[in-house]
């Protein structure tokens, strides 16, 4: 699949964008009604939290293999049935599944999950080709954000009427219909190229390869970081904002990242590269992070910080295909980022929670920092080693 010099299929991807959206939105359904599943399954205790962990395992392990099979079978083949996989899952948790078989079923999204935010971008900075893939990029590194803002407003009005179980199904229905969508409008790529499946040994060797690479690795590595922070940030930091803005500034953080990507974000782009974009935003983020724990959580700073990280959000994607120019090599590198973004929501959330039991808000604002500053070091450090490969 090529882009044309003629025209950009902006409707196309936009359509990919918004299979990104509900494959965010796999994450976000069970974040938005957390507080109620405890009550649906009740006897479960601590077990419950397995309901947000369980889509991330699949992306920890097979994150970079992912690369390698979408390679294999086709970007368009595997986005497309991914989605089939995201809507059966959903319109079966609208079942009222016992505990178990839910967790089973969160565990299958997970695969559904990785296959859409792997060959997605990689699709998306195919069809965009050199002239507008920066904007492009920057638009698919939204989806976290935006998804989270849509899916939080669909269960207001779901939620109350309908129930938990049968907004579940309603998110199975939209992947339906984007997999109907994309099948109708998305332009068949030519077939791929054989790529045999790796063995235990392979899957080995590929993850040294694509780990020792600071081509593949360099936007994985700082979206690790940044994933730590960013949902686990939205989780915990509520009950630090004063009340009467609390509400308000949670909806307002993730549109502010998004607005922040996609304008100065974007306009960056004309002067600097995105992974020194990234860096910026890094080091803004740290910045803003310490203003944000001596104004105790000021309502002005939260925004002010979901600017600064959505810098990193935008240019991260946007630093795949700038780092590397083979669809195959964008394959195995947003592999690599579906493994660090799945790692960092899994790990980020029990971080911030222990730093705020040890500290409070001084802890949590601490282990921010230290985030955001070896996101800021891990990409100074592989941009030093890609200038020795050049030289």
């Amino acid at each position: 699949m090529k882009a044309t010099q003629r025209a950009i299929p902006w409707g196309e991807i936009l359509l990919i964008w918004a299979a990104g959206l509900g494959a965010a939105a796999q994450y976000g359904k069970v974040s938005v009604v957390f507080d109620q599943l405890g009550g649906l399954y009740p006897g479960v205790g601590a077990s419950v939290s397995m309901t947000v962990s369980l889509v991330g395992l699949c992306g920890i392990i097979l994150g970079t293999v992912a690369g390698l099979l979408a390679a294999r079978m086709g970007y368009r083949r595997v986005l497309i049935l991914s989605l089939w996989i995201g809507a059966a899952m959903g319109m079966l948790q609208g079942l009222t599944l016992p505990f178990w078989a839910f967790l089973v079923s969160r565990a299958v999204e997970g695969a559904s999950h990785l296959g859409i935010v792997v060959a997605g971008p990689t699709l998306i900075a195919m069809l965009a080709g050199s002239r507008q893939r920066n904007l492009a990029m920057t638009i698919w590194g939204t989806f976290f954000g935006v998804s989270f803002a849509l899916t939080s407003w669909a269960a207001g009005g779901i939620v109350p009427r309908f129930g938990v179980f049968q907004f579940f199904a309603a998110h199975g229905a939209v992947l339906g219909a984007l997999a109907l969508a994309l099948t109708a409008f998305l332009r068949r790529s030519t077939a791929p190229a054989h790529q045999p499946l790796p063995s235990v040994a392979g899957w080995v060797a590929l993850h040294r390869e694509i780990y020792r690479s600071p081509f593949k690795m360099g936007p994985a590595v700082g979206w690790l970081f940044y994933a730590s922070g960013f949902v686990a940030l939205l989780t915990v930091l509520p009950p630090h904002i004063d009340p009467q803005w609390r509400e308000p500034v949670m909806v307002a953080i993730p549109l502010v990242s998004i607005a922040s990507s996609l304008t100065l974000g974007v306009g960056l782009t004309r002067w600097m590269s995105a992974v020194r974009i990234v860096q910026l935003g890094f080091a803004a983020s740290a910045l803003c992070t310490l203003a944000l724990g001596v104004t105790g959580a000021a309502p002005a700073v939260c925004l002010l910080l979901a600017a600064t990280l959505g810098l990193i959000q935008g240019a991260s994607f946007a630093a795949v295909p700038q780092l590397n120019n083979a669809p195959a090599k964008q394959a195995e590198a947003n592999g690599a980022m579906a493994q660090a973004g799945n790692l960092g929501n899994f790990i980020g959330t029990p971080l911030l929670v222990i730093a705020i039991s040890l500290g409070g808000l001084g802890g949590m604002v601490a282990a921010l920092v230290l985030l955001h500053l070896l996101g800021l070091g891990a990409h100074e450090y592989l941009s030093r080693r890609r200038a020795d490969a050049q030289s």
